[in-house]
């Protein structure tokens, strides 16, 4: 019997040799493609990888394109958690800016001295007003120093229009000691401001003298009550703060508060800050103005009947109130001294607002956010 490979033609020995070396071939190619795409695998993973480190990130599916949006939180192990565990930064619903530390008063109990005489170039101020605005502000004050001393209003005047008209805040307020304005500024900018507070700490001259509420031999009082009318004729809410201090704790101010009838009348404990008024470096002495809680109860027991009246203890005002500097830093008063952030300009809002010590619970529970529109308060002009 003749065997399978006698039987074979020179021609079909030749076709199972190229059908053998094919098979081998492909076993070859086969192989090189496993090796070539576990390289590719390797090289992937180890730039994604990479990417994710400089914060970029390989877009799902599709190994060969980079993308320009951020990394996902996880792809880093325990970002996530970290971010989790820090705590939100607060919402800068309402925020005091001291544009200024300049005053043409020299009241001995002042927490915001004159320490510099910088202000902020109005286009810088404008900036950071309109990054507070992106972050949740809806009530700006201003504040000093003296407010109406800078540019003789005008300044300030620019800024409350700003805020009113173009970034459009539910609130614009200002306080100022009175002496400075006149008609003409609220005949350019009473309708873009909300409220106006004056500061009164008695409703006696040579108590207002002794304290440093005065200048030369202009009466504050007459300037109160020049203002309270101004406020009611351009109508703009009219509000009175007052500092109970050693020489006024005993005072009865409860007719004239109502006699002027202001929308709010501010009564606030005399508060000592290392630094400002207080300490080797203070240009003041509040030493000698402070008084006791007990003292301060008695006060406001004795105005208990004043509908108007909202009482700030040393306790409610530290850390309750969102104070910016004339650099745009937030200051941190927890440690009994003015601790700045950096400025908002530099670092944005959510970065230095972590550092303001600001407790948004005591700005609720003092009565921080209130109906403060004048358009909401249905007064009669």
């Amino acid at each position: 019997m003749t065997s399978a490979r006698a039987r074979q033609t020179p021609d079909t020995r030749t076709a199972a040799a190229a059908e053998g070396g094919n098979m081998f071939a492909t076993d070859i190619f086969l192989i090189l493609h496993l090796c070539v795409s576990n390289a590719c695998s390797v090289l992937c993973s180890m730039g994604s990888a990479c990417w994710s480190w400089v914060g970029l990130s390989i877009e799902e599916g599709d190994p060969a394109r980079v993308s320009c949006k951020p990394a996902g939180r996880s792809s880093r192990p325990g970002a996530r958690d970290q971010r989790q565990e820090a705590p939100d930064a607060p919402v800068p619903t309402s925020v005091n800016y001291h544009f200024t530390r300049q005053c043409n008063y020299k009241c001995g109990f002042c927490f915001h001295t004159a320490k510099t005489s910088f202000v902020l170039p109005i286009e810088e101020a404008q900036r950071g007003l309109r990054l507070l605005k992106r972050a949740g502000m809806e009530k700006i004050n201003f504040s000093g120093g003296e407010p109406f001393l800078h540019e003789r209003g005008d300044f300030l005047g620019k800024l409350v229009q700003f805020c009113k008209q173009d970034l459009e805040l539910q609130s614009v307020s200002i306080v100022s000691n009175g002496s400075l304005i006149r008609e003409k500024w609220f005949q350019k900018y009473g309708d873009y401001l909300d409220i106006l507070a004056v500061s009164c700490d008695s409703f006696n001259e040579e108590t207002n003298s002794m304290i440093g509420r005065r200048q030369g031999k202009k009466s504050h009082l007459e300037n109160l009550y020049k203002v309270q009318n101004w406020c009611r004729e351009y109508k703009v809410a009219f509000k009175i703060n007052s500092v109970i201090n050693t020489f006024n704790v005993d005072e009865d101010m409860g007719d004239r508060i109502r006699e002027l009838s202001p929308v709010r009348w501010k009564v606030f404990q005399c508060l000592v800050i290392d630094g400002e008024n207080a300490g080797e470096d203070a240009l003041r002495e509040a030493e000698r103005f402070v008084i006791t809680d007990q003292e301060f109860q008695s006060f406001l027991e004795r105005h208990r009947d004043v509908k108007c009246l909202v009482p700030e203890s040393n306790e409610k005002m530290r850390d309750s109130y969102l104070i910016l500097d004339e650099y745009m830093r937030f200051l941190d008063c927890r440690e009994g001294r003015k601790d700045p952030s950096k400025s908002i300009l530099d670092v944005g809002v959510e970065n230095a607002i972590t550092f303001s010590g600001f407790d948004e619970k005591m700005f609720l529970k003092r009565g921080g956010k209130y109906i403060w529109s004048k358009a909401d308060m249905q007064l009669e002009w």
